[in-house]
C-alpha cells in the first residue's frame, strides 16, 4: 500500500541524561537511521525533530518543541500526502522492514480499518509502532485536544498484532542500549566469521537506505 512515514525523533531524553537518543548509536547506527532503514518504500520521509543527516527526509517541529507526541503528530502529518502513514518513535533499534509489511498487510484485511499497531509482550498497544490511514488521523485530530496518544488513537479501533520478536522495544535508558551491544538480539550486529573477525556492515557505515 502506498505510505509515508512519520518518525517522531524529539522530545528530551530525560532518563538518559537530556542526550539526543535518536543520535545515539548502536552498532554503528544511530536509533533514527534504523528506524529510516525500516520504512524504505515510504513515498515521503517525514522526521518531527531537528535537523539531521538524514537524506531524502523532511523535517519539521512540533509547537512548541518537546510539546509531546500528540503536537509532534499533528506537525508530521501536515507534511504527509500518502493515503496511509507508519507512525513509528525513533528509538526501535529491532524495527525492520518485514515488520511495517505486516502492520500494512494486517491493517488490509479488515474492511476499512482505520490502522493497525503492534502488541507488546505483555499485550499491550505500542502506539509508536503502528500504521494509519492517514484520513482517519486527520479527522481524530481535528477534534481532539488531549496529550494522549492512547486516547487519540484507542478509539480508532486498529487490528491489534503480536510479531515475534521485540520489534517494538524502544530504548528509554542508557542500559537498555549496552544491553544491544552485548547480546545478540540485534539484527543489524554482524556475524563473525572465524576467528572473530566481523563480516558485516564496520561501525559507523552508512544503512543501505542512505547509499
Amino acid at each position: 500500500m502506498r505510505h509515508d512515514a512519520i518518525i517522531l525523533a524529539g522530545g528530551a531524553a530525560t532518563r538518559m541524561g537530556g542526550r539526543d537518543k535518536p543520535g545515539l548509536l548502536v552498532g554503528g547506527r544511530s536509533l533514527v537511521e534504523r528506524v529510516v532503514a525500516a520504512v524504505p518504500h515510504a513515498e515521503r520521509l517525514v522526521v518531527v525533530g531537528p535537523p539531521r543527516d538524514l537524506p531524502g527526509a523532511l523535517f519539521t517541529r512540533e509547537d512548541p518543541p518537546g510539546g509531546g507526541p500528540v503536537p509532534a503528530l499533528r506537525a508530521g502529518l501536515a507534511l504527509a500526502a500518502a493515503p496511509w502513514v507508519a507512525l513509528l518513535a525513533g528509538d526501535l533499534p529491532l524495527l525492520l522492514p518485514e515488520h511495517v509489511v505486516a502492520l500494512l498487510d494486517a491493517a488490509d484485511t479488515r474492511e476499512r480499518p482505520a490502522g493497525a499497531v503492534l502488541l507488546d509482550d505483555d499485550g499491550r498497544e505500542q502506539w509508536l509502532v503502528g500504521v494509519w490511514r492517514t484520513a482517519a488521523l486527520r479527522a481524530a485530530l481535528e477534534d481532539y485536544g488531549g496529550r494522549s496518544l492512547h486516547g487519540l488513537l484507542a478509539p480508532l479501533d486498529p487490528v491489534r498484532l503480536r510479531l515475534p520478536g521485540t520489534p517494538w522495544l524502544d530504548c528509554d535508558t542508557m542500559d537498555d542500549l549496552r544491553s544491544l551491544t552485548q547480546t545478540g538480539d540485534d539484527p543489524y550486529r554482524p556475524p563473525e566469521r572465524r576467528g572473530g573477525v566481523s563480516s558485516g556492515p564496520e561501525a559507523g557505515e552508512r544503512s543501505p537506505h542512505h547509499t
